[in-house]
């Protein structure tokens, strides 16, 4: 266990690093940022970012990756607000993020259990964050954290311990119900049903990041007839303008070598180094499911798309989604309101906790059931409200109606569960 530090402890950031220095957005700043660290090494080992509490906790997964930076978690904290208020819950948005310095953290169950037992009692002090999986992370990393905080509190019926555990402790598992790509179709029915111009039974589409969320929205839209003609992963991406079979490509993404044991025919390969080749390649919808920032000036000017489904967070800018839909016609569907699926559930478990009268409707309706339908309600409603404040003004972009949607419901406090 030498790999691991002796405790984790979250030691804030001075009030003028909360700052964002250069955004326009005066209407919110960032509430509190803490880096992680071990303090008998004083290394850095994380950092944790409370965007705002106006609804409630801030409600926010733990992103667990080699590469990270405070600007990143602080960046995916502010989409957990607006994600949040937009879907009504009553909930703030926050973001963790754990620093993977060895893959032998992740892979080793001992090793990885062990760091988020330290994560737990760092996260303790921090009443104000409620975490949930992100990428890096899974279900029982998240039960970790609320058993440690059961006995601590005394009780298993409590909220501090995060959401989206296993369903046999009484979780809503988000990537077993493939909660966050259900989302995702939704928000692509509602823009079908708004746009003349898109049917999805005749569509082609790409998908970035054949992952959690990836493989399953590839999925329902080869079942509702659209084609897949590109996928990747961290190994390869694939391209075939004849179509990828999404199931097959799904029995393989977990794999040693993930998409490469793909057995079909494909078109082209494209090595690690070239992955974002990918993105350029013609299609009509283009799913971006990775890391921040896969589209930027560099090749904007190169996306052959028509519309965007953001199944990742923060995959473009503000300035980004402006040139392509007012320079290139190409209409990007913001994060915040298009891959909520996962954040619903959440909000759903920790309610069914804490409310026995709230846990005896949905039990009656039967869990799954219940928040499916509250996802695609939500989702269908925030996506078709959006399109038609975009609408009615030809200078605003999706993300600025989705913006101006979120801030109006983060003061009404108004909750859809």
């Amino acid at each position: 266990m030498s790999e691991l530090p002796k405790i984790l402890k979250a030691v804030p950031l001075p009030d003028k690093d909360q700052r964002d220095r250069f955004t326009t957005a005066t209407e919110l700043s960032t509430q509190n940022s803490y880096t992680i660290i071990d303090p008998d090494s004083q290394s850095t080992w994380g950092y944790i970012s409370i965007d705002n509490t106006e609804r409630g906790p801030g409600l926010g997964g733990i992103r667990m990756v080699p590469d990270l930076s405070l600007n990143e978690i602080r960046r995916l904290a502010r989409v957990m607000t607006l994600k949040n208020s937009a879907a009504c819950l009553p909930y703030g948005g926050a973001k963790a993020g754990v620093i993977l310095k060895s893959h032998k953290l992740a892979e080793d169950p001992a090793l990885r259990e062990g760091l988020m037992e330290r994560l737990a009692e760092c996260l303790f002090e921090l009443p104000n964050y409620a975490p949930a999986p992100d990428m890096g992370t899974h279900e029982t990393d998240i039960q970790i954290i609320h058993t440690n905080h059961s006995h601590k509190l005394g009780t298993e019926k409590h909220s501090r311990g995060g959401a989206g555990r296993p369903v046999e402790s009484g979780g809503i598992p988000i990537d077993d119900w493939e909660l966050t790509s259900h989302g995702l179709f939704s928000a692509a029915k509602a823009l079908e049903s708004m746009d003349e111009a898109l049917d999805l039974s005749r569509t082609s589409f790409i998908v970035q990041g054949f992952g959690n969320v990836g493989a399953p929205i590839a999925m329902k839209l080869q079942q509702s007839g659209a084609i897949l003609v590109g996928a990747s992963d961290i190994h390869v991406a694939l391209w075939n303008p004849n179509g990828l079979d999404a199931y097959a490509l799904n029995k393989v993404r977990k794999q040693s070598g993930g998409l490469i044991n793909y057995p079909l025919a494909v078109n082209k390969k494209f090595s690690p180094d070239k992955l974002d080749w990918l993105l350029e390649a013609p299609c009509d919808i283009l799913i971006p499911s990775a890391r921040p920032d896969a589209i930027t000036a560099k090749n904007a000017d190169r996306i052959q798309c028509r519309y965007i489904l953001q199944g990742a967070n923060t995959p473009s800018s503000k300035p980004i989604e402006y040139y392509l839909h007012h320079r290139r016609k190409i209409l990007s569907l913001t994060d915040f309101i298009v891959n909520a699926g996962g954040v619903i559930g959440c909000a759903v478990e920790r309610n069914l906790i804490v409310d026995d009268s709230y846990a005896d409707k949905v039990t009656q309706a039967g869990v799954r059931t219940y928040v499916e339908n509250l996802i695609d309600t939500t989702i269908t409603k925030n996506v078709c409200d959006t399109y038609s404040r975009m609408n009615n003004n030809s200078d605003t972009i999706f993300r600025d109606a989705a913006w101006e949607l979120a801030l109006e419901r983060l003061k009404t406090q108004e909750v859809w569960l």
